[in-house]
């Protein structure tokens, strides 16, 4: 027999993937085993956390003690009541573009072809490097929490409220590494998916209400902030950590979450796919 003939005989056939209810369980086994082996990179280095909250606590320092005083918001007698929540987003926003990062550095070492050729649901490597991004996100959260708490933030509005508008804030952010992803998958760089990860979330995030009140801004400049998701998301969790009517602002903020999901997810997937085909 043959070397090519011998090579085709011992070569295993190809998978099929699952379909109904089994190719979910599949889907969600492979991407909770990719998001562990992200996971598992926490613990040997912490300093990844560390330096995800350490911008975000030196905003938090500068407009509590160095602005605060000089910062009036309607509604507001304490401005750190208005700020955190905003700080909060700010936080879980950029904390998000480590899966344009990851993705990107994947690629660049050739681990994500390895993925691809073993018999795994190929949409698990994104959704589970989404999946970690959530988790070390959470952890980022927790320390901002303990920061604020700190410098006297309080919930104003109960536990309840508290954690919905925590919820709220986190699926936002997991909306964000879809977009994320998308960038990561259509670089060829680690240093052009960093660039490309942050360069759009800077005037997301200041051209909001995250830090002041959009009627304090120029006139042309208002309705572009009024209408940011992010200001929806930041007001919605702000009025529900402070105990105030949030009126539809929650179901706006789920909406946009929602609907960033599904356009990114799927554009994802399918860059995903198209990698290296």
């Amino acid at each position: 027999m043959s070397a090519p003939a011998t090579a085709a005989a011992t070569e295993p056939a190809p998978t099929a993937a699952p379909t109904g209810h089994d190719g979910l369980r599949w889907l969600g086994r492979d991407a909770w085993t990719e998001a562990k082996r992200h996971l598992r990179i926490i613990p040997r280095n912490p300093e990844l956390i560390a330096f995800a909250v350490a911008q975000p606590v030196m905003f938090t320092l500068l407009f509590v003690y160095v602005f605060g005083g000089a910062i009036e918001v309607p509604g507001y007698s304490d401005y750190k009541q208005f700020l955190l929540p905003g700080i909060f987003a700010q936080t879980l926003t950029f904390g998000s573009a480590g899966t344009s990062v990851g993705l990107a550095d994947d690629m660049q070492k050739g681990f994500i072809d390895r993925l691809r050729s073993l018999p795994m649901a190929q949409s698990a490597v994104v959704i589970g490097r989404t999946l970690a991004d959530l988790v070390k996100n959470g952890f980022s959260f927790l320390v901002m929490l303990l920061i604020a708490f700190g410098v006297g933030f309080r919930f104003e509005g109960g536990i309840a409220d508290a954690v919905l508008a925590t919820g709220l804030l986190m699926l936002f952010a997991y909306a964000l590494s879809w977009v994320h992803a998308v960038i990561g998958l259509s670089v060829k760089s680690v240093e052009a998916a960093n660039s490309g990860g942050f360069i759009w979330m800077f005037p997301m995030t200041f051209v909001s209400s995250a830090f002041v009140d959009p009627s304090s801004m120029p006139g042309w400049l208002q309705p572009i902030a009024e209408a940011n998701p992010f200001t929806k998301v930041a007001n919605a969790s702000r009025a529900l950590y402070n105990g105030l009517p949030a009126g539809n602002l929650p179901w706006q903020s789920l909406a946009w979450s929602i609907g960033i999901i599904v356009v990114f997810g799927t554009l994802a997937t399918r860059k995903f796919r198209a990698v290296g085909s």
